[in-house]
């Protein structure tokens, strides 16, 4: 008989255990040693059980076991400890307290998804994953962030894998109470509630739960709640589980909604509304349009002054590198919901048009979430360089006219909360060595601190670890109930283990490595230097193509000949993943370059000691400097994706038999000291980089500072600058098409120029009603190539007005000294010019000389 509700009823804490329910519903237990282990210590098998979950444990123990804890002097003292430990936490100035000069007062940071613990499954991937560990570096560095997101019933999905290898999916439902949330009530003590007017007189209501994250408050809203209907219960029902319709009332949900949320929070808490706007991703787009309608109807901005300011405030990640992974509604499903009241005072036609596929060759039928939030955001970037550059190419066409590499999207690449994802054990060494734990200081290239024997004797015991839970899922993922006798031999912590693990879009190349079936096999199953492979993934209920990927692992990993060399575990998550990074030698990645933005994944293992073998993708193309693993080189020039592939798979092979193998089993005295060589440099010089923490200073530093300084400027004085700003673009808009370059002169130059030579340019702009400081007028110059063209890394000199030319022609001139020798050229551009430009092509009208 199954119950058609569950619930958690929380036992009563004597008055010494007290602080156990503010340690158990601040997640920041799922960082700290200390606060993790005071949980576990009260019955492990009991928090292994409940999935290692302080809230869940709390109403799984049982008032008897907590009476006796009371009673437990020892016990008591570490509560204490650890409630002090998190008081000074929370209360203590850290990184942000201490940076000068002018910075945000509030952040909020809007995400379709957050990956904190597994026991909070509210993510599917790498984007949660860097979400949650936002959070959690925007925690530890004292930035005030409010992280906001939606609550799904039954999270992502379960998966399990059939006796025929195919992926199926379960969808158990979540108590939030029981999972160490709170609801945000309002000063009576009822529960906060938002609520969107719908098409069809219908209306969306959500609650909001909050969870601290550290520092940080995360507002997760929920549709389950008595006010809606059973359709509109449903909206936040599981994570990306819909699509048309559903899918884009969770997106205004979290949108409209969370800026509602974040309202009603920060008015309850004593909090000033945020200064920065940050979307991690186009999901939540809407949220702009819902900040200009309220600056139209309650400070009387008009449509293009409202835009201005929230441009100002607002920061844009995208996170895909393809145009097959953005967010695409049909324009009339868009229309609909942009007259039905949900954004009062907002011209319906002129909100769409800030979405739509305007440029030639886009489709003007749908409503674009990427193109709408590069318009909604004045500060963009995304997530590595090399996919900043991808960004550039792939939406250029919304600035026409403008190079390639000045498109305004920069960059800033991703990072992994180290606290978090590096291993226990790994942490109990860094104390050791160096007092505390944390990874971006340490010099792990010092014998003298951690002896070969140390590190080595660590590494041994991850591997351990993974070993004995591959041996644990694989037997409990057997459908008969009858562990097989293999199962017991199930890898070997002796062997060089590669890890693979994602969710499996077909890019991913979950398969690569089974090119060549029969190299792969000899591989696994070299008698005197095997190799092992563990891999996990998911992949999305709807993407049958990627079922059929994991299916093809799962049967050749079933095959007697390598089944205990190469294993799939089922239902991976972030508490499978912490066990999977630190237990592997090597972390693998192959994906078709470069449809890979990041790939944080080989940031978690080398923080914990794997060495990487990847394509040049994403992170890995800019720090990969030959010491810290392998590049599998990418075959770019294959005539097809089948030679590509082949090609690809026979490096792999070849990097692995030929460099991978020697270098692991050649030991001295039982320790692989070379490979101990590459384990440390990774983990010395990427401990420096690849961390949440500076992913977190660079986002402040870079883009939220700006970002708070325009939207303040934009406001002062009764939104003075937001006018002025609108005013401006109109104008220049409406004259662009008038503006030229009349003639450039140039003289100075002698017929053999050489290096302090000085060249002397007059250009005569025709304005048309725009004054000369309305535009800059430069000279672009540097080095070129055999097509004349100016190289990437030219220089920019800004011409000064003068008086007007004979045909009303504005004159423009300058003197330039020549310090670059070889093929040198120049041209001359005219472009608007504003102090509230972000770039210099921000607008997108630039007019050159011909």
């Amino acid at each position: 008989m199954k119950a058609i509700r569950t619930f958690t009823v929380r036992p009563v804490l004597a008055a010494s255990l007290a602080p156990l329910d503010r340690l158990a519903s601040n997640w920041r237990w799922s960082w700290s040693r200390a606060t993790h282990a005071l949980f576990a210590s009260m019955d492990p098998v009991l928090w292994d059980e409940i999935g290692a979950n302080p809230a869940r444990m709390l109403g799984a123990l049982g008032q008897e076991r907590l009476d006796e804890l009371a009673r437990d002097e020892e016990f008591v003292a570490r509560v204490r400890e650890e409630d002090e430990r998190l008081t000074a936490y929370l209360d203590g100035d850290r990184w942000f307290q201490q940076l000068e000069g002018d910075k945000p007062v509030h952040i909020a940071y809007f995400s379709p998804e957050f990956g904190v613990d597994g026991s909070l499954p509210q993510y599917s991937g790498g984007l949660g994953i860097l979400a949650g560990d936002h959070l959690k570096s925007a925690s530890d560095l004292g930035v005030p962030l409010t992280g906001v997101g939606l609550f799904y019933r039954a999270g992502y999905f379960r998966q399990s894998i059939g006796d025929d290898g195919w992926q199926r999916e379960s969808y158990p439902l979540l108590d939030p109470y029981g999972l160490g949330l709170t609801l945000l009530r309002n000063r009576e003590g009822a529960p906060v509630e938002i609520a969107l007017d719908l098409p069809g007189d219908r209306r969306l209501h959500a609650r909001v739960w909050v969870a601290d994250i550290g520092r940080i408050p995360l507002l997760l809203l929920d549709s389950e709640t008595p006010s809606n209907t059973d359709e509109m219960r449903r909206v936040t029902d599981r994570l990306y589980g819909g699509g048309g319709e559903h899918r884009l009332l969770q997106e205004l949900l979290l949108g409209v909604g969370g800026v509602r949320a974040v309202r009603a929070w920060s008015e309850l808490n004593g909090r000033p509304t945020p200064d920065v706007y940050h979307t991690n991703e186009g999901h939540a787009g809407f949220q702009g349009l819902e900040r200009m309608s309220e600056l139209i109807t309650h400070d009387g901005l008009s449509f293009d002054e409202a835009l201005a300011q929230v441009r100002a405030g607002t920061v844009f990640t995208t996170h895909t590198p393809v145009p097959a992974g953005i967010d695409r509604f049909p324009r009339d499903l868009i229309a609909d919901f942009l007259s039905s009241g949900l954004f009062q005072g907002l011209d319906a036609g002129r909100a769409i048009s800030l979405g739509l596929e305007t440029w030639e060759g886009g489709d003007q039928g749908v409503f674009n979430m990427a193109v709408l939030g590069l318009h909604l955001g004045q500060h963009a970037n995304g997530v590595s360089v090399l996919h900043g550059e991808v960004s550039r190419g792939m939406f250029g066409m919304l600035w026409p006219g403008v190079d390639t590499d000045e498109v305004p999207i920069t960059s800033i690449t991703n990072g992994v909360h180290a606290p978090t994802w590096v291993h226990p054990a790994l942490k109990a060494v860094s104390e050791r060595a160096w007092g505390d734990a944390h990874t971006d200081t340490h010099d792990w290239t010092d014998r003298n601190v951690v002896s070969d024997a140390e590190l080595w004797g660590v590494r041994q015991q991850m591997k351990g670890e993974l070993v004995a839970e591959a041996r644990r899922r694989v037997a409990a993922s057997v459908s008969n109930g009858h562990t097989p006798s293999w199962v017991e031999d199930l890898l070997d912590p002796e062997v060089l283990t590669i890890g693979f693990a994602r969710r499996v879009p077909t890019y991913k190349r979950l398969t690569l490595m089974l090119r060549d079936p029969e190299r792969l096999t000899r591989l696994l199953t070299d008698p005197e230097r095997p190799v092992q492979i563990v891999i996990g993934g998911k992949s999305h209920p709807a993407d049958d193509s990627g079922k059929i990927l994991i299916q093809q692992l799962v049967r050749f990993s079933r095959d007697p000949k390598v089944r205990g060399r190469i294993v799939f575990l089922p239902d991976y998550d972030i508490t499978l993943a912490k066990d999977l990074y630190p237990g592997c030698d090597v972390w693998l990645n192959n994906p078709l370059r470069p449809l890979e933005a990041c790939g944080t994944s080989g940031m978690k293992a080398a923080l914990n000691g794997a060495l990487n073998l990847s394509i040049l993708d994403g992170w890995w193309d800019e720090w990969y400097d030959g010491e810290n693993g392998w590049a599998i080189p990418t075959a770019d020039t294959a005539a097809n994706d089948e030679e590509r592939d082949d090609d690809e798979a026979a490096a792999l092979y070849d990097l692995i038999e030929h460099q991978l193998v020697p270098r692991f089993y050649e030991r001295e005295g039982g320790i692989p000291l070379r490979w101990l060589d590459m384990v440390r440099h990774t983990m010395t010089e990427l401990g420096k980089k690849a961390t949440s923490d500076r992913m977190v200073r660079d986002y402040v530093q870079r883009l939220y500072v700006p970002a708070a300084a325009h939207d303040v400027a934009l406001r002062a004085n009764g939104f003075l600058e937001a006018r002025a700003v609108a005013a401006f673009v109109s104008r220049v808009r409406e004259a662009w098409g008038r503006v030229s370059i009349a003639s450039v002169d140039s003289s100075g130059i002698p017929q053999q120029a050489q290096a302090g030579d000085t060249l002397e340019v007059r250009a005569d702009v025709r304005l048309d009603g725009l004054s000369p400081d309305d535009v800059a007028v430069e000279l672009l110059y540097g080095a070129t190539n055999e097509d004349d063209a100016l190289s990437r890394d030219h220089s920019v000199y800004r011409l000064s007005p003068g008086a007007s030319a004979a045909d009303g022609a504005t004159v423009f001139s300058g003197t330039l000294p020549l310090g670059v020798t070889g093929t040198f050229g120049y041209t001359v551009r005219v472009r608007p010019a504003h102090p509230q430009l972000v770039s210099p092509v921000e607008l997108g009208l630039v007019t050159y000389a011909s």
